[in-house]
């Protein structure tokens, strides 16, 4: 990136995209991400121009959506993606969703045609007119906030009020459409000392505006209860709320599980550490439930694969729910900004520590019947994992894709104590960990893990491209089953076997990836002991590392609606008292 900086445009008319970009170093954006094309290459130009935003080419929109997720969950700042019309636009859809289910807050930047060409057979067309479908409909339900930018004076006040919904409770994605003439178009810089709207989060509810009830039914509850499980969820990482946490665990003396999406939010050492919950957890967080007097949600509203086999628990538990929206679950709920209105809980609190009860802890759940080892250096999930676990640096930061790789290293994998442990599961989209593991290591420089399965890595593992082009310090670590493992999974238990759709001929990614990528180092880690050497490699070097390793597409994970199912030789229905367990 060459140094030319430009200062805050001053009083008088430039383009809208350096207004644009000025403002977006204003508000503390390091990198943009995205794919180029005609209609919003104004923009690139205007970003480079600033020299203090790097923008980084994606091979895809939709990974380069997720890298936008990666740098925003792991630095808590505005993720931005610039993507132009047409199929570019379209593409960022799915990992707008994402950000959307997750409460990600981006701003989305979209090219459209020029204004003039709006209904008359532009290419792209894409302005509602003249029977052109309306982007701006796209967006909308996967948006907190989109509009069409009509004018280039009015965007001043415009690009404020899209970034505060994105950074307002609930957080999440914010789409401005911007025609190629509005871009190039001279707008008039505000005089200094004049400002628009300022560019701020504006929260729902403050912790001084806690309803009084709900306040003194919380503290009547809390002082009542002997045996307490916390459950947090992605809220407090994405809050910063670790530390009032911790605090309100010591206070309470309580047990602590968390959500699938949140397992860096609690030091996984503690001996309050409890495992996590749902359908990738531990069954001793049920046990927990089960003795608590009272269960705190906490930046979580306990969807499904959160609370998968608590339901009936949960039913005879009181349930306090402290986090911006309401729960999934019966219970007392605490809205407002999370961090404000747990130091409110936590200072009501006696402030000397409280023993934690004994219990199991985050015990590995057994898989159900001894998994036979295939030939051909195959290993198991388990032993994967712990040749991670044996390498994984404590400020790295750990990206989990969907799968069988994934629903094991949920279970089974400590998250590092000063880094990130990023699962997706607002729509639990294939693929997404190469685009957000690529944002996140060049946002802050950390070495970065990305774990995923083949699967995921034929969707949009060529983002390898990128991780090598920008020198990301990305360990991508592939697990190969040759098939869509969860899927064969669910065909033989829940379907009789009958087809083998998901099932692959075999595919040496390795060899692939070394070939394609002379300068990459890649290995094929065909024992443990050679996997966990190829990691601390690629922790000692600055740039990306691509590791494969075979598994048995017949291995069972710790997932729980697999489990009942599994274990019963004459597959019928569990009898289990939890009832079964339904996921996708």
């Amino acid at each position: 990136m060459t140094a030319m900086t430009r200062e805050m445009p001053q009083e008088g008319g430039v383009r809208l995209v350096d207004y644009l970009a000025a403002q977006l170093v204003r508000a503390g954006v390091t990198h943009m991400f995205g794919v180029g094309g005609a209609n919003i290459e104004d923009l690139y130009d205007a970003v480079h121009r600033t020299g203090t935003i790097r923008g980084v080419v994606a091979k895809h929109e939709f990974s380069a959506v997720t890298m936008a997720d990666g740098y925003a969950r792991a630095t808590r700042r505005l993720g931005v993606v610039a993507a132009t019309s047409g199929g570019g636009a379209m593409n960022l859809v799915p990992g707008l969703a994402e950000a959307y289910a997750s409460r990600v807050p981006l701003l989305a930047l979209v090219g459209q045609p020029p204004t003039a060409q709006e209904g008359r057979g532009a290419f792209q067309d894409s302005s509602g007119k003249a029977g052109s479908f309306d982007a701006q409909e796209v967006f909308t339900p996967v948006s907190r906030f989109c509009a069409r930018a009509e004018d280039a004076d009015s965007f001043a006040e415009l690009l404020p009020q899209a970034i505060a919904a994105a950074q307002s409770d609930p957080k999440g994605p914010a789409v401005l459409l911007l025609p190629k003439d509005l871009q190039q178009a001279q707008v008039t810089v505000p005089a200094p000392g004049v400002t628009s709207a300022p560019v701020v989060p504006q929260q729902t509810t403050s912790a001084a505006g806690i309803e009084t009830d709900a306040r003194d039914a919380v503290s009547a509850t809390l002082r009542g209860a002997s045996r307490v499980l916390v459950i947090a969820g992605e809220g407090v990482a994405a809050a910063d709320a670790r530390g009032e946490l911790t605090e309100l665990a010591r206070r309470l003396g309580a047990w602590v599980a968390v959500t699938p999406d949140a397992k860096d939010v609690f030091d996984n050492r503690d001996p309050r550490f409890a495992g996590v919950a749902g359908v990738m957890g531990h069954t001793n967080v049920e046990d927990c439930l089960r003795r608590a007097d009272l269960c705190i949600l906490v930046g979580t509203r306990l969807p499904l694969l959160a609370r998968g086999g608590l339901d009936q628990a949960l039913a005879t538990t009181p349930v306090v729910c402290i986090d911006p929206e309401p729960p999934f679950v019966a219970g007392i709920a605490l809205g407002g900004n999370l961090r404000d209105t747990l130091r409110a809980v936590v200072d009501r609190l006696p402030s000397h520590p409280v023993p934690c009860p004994e219990h199991a802890g985050p015990l590995p759940t057994p898989p159900p019947t001894p998994i036979p080892r295939a030939v051909g250096g195959s290993l198991s999930y388990a032993e994967a994992i712990a040749a991670v676990e044996a390498a994984l640096p404590q400020d790295a930061h750990v990206f989990v894709d969907a799968g069988n790789a994934g629903a094991s290293a949920v279970h089974l994998l400590p998250a590092p104590r000063h880094g990130r442990f990023v699962v997706a599961v607002g729509m639990g989209g294939m693929g997404y960990t190469f685009g957000a593991g690529i944002g996140a290591a060049l946002a802050t420089g950390r070495r970065t893990y990305v774990l995923a399965g083949d699967g995921a890595f034929f969707m949009h593992g060529m983002e390898v491209h990128t991780a090598v082009e920008y020198a990301a310090p990305v360990t991508f670590v592939i697990f190969n089953n040759n098939a869509h493992a969860m899927c064969a999974l669910r065909e033989e238990l829940f379907q009789g076997g009958v087809r083998s759709d998901d099932l692959f001929a075999p595919t040496h990614i390795a060899a692939g990836v070394a070939a394609a990528f002379p300068t990459l180092e890649v290995t094929w880690a065909d024992d443990d002991a050679r996997l966990r050497r190829a990691l601390l490699r690629s922790n000692a070097s600055s740039g990306p590392a691509f590791i494969a390793l075979d598994c048995d597409a017949r291995e069972i994970p710790p997932f729980l609606p697999f489990l009942p199912v599994a274990e019963s030789t004459e597959h019928e229905e569990s009898s289990d008292e939890r009832g079964p367990v339904h996921v996708g």
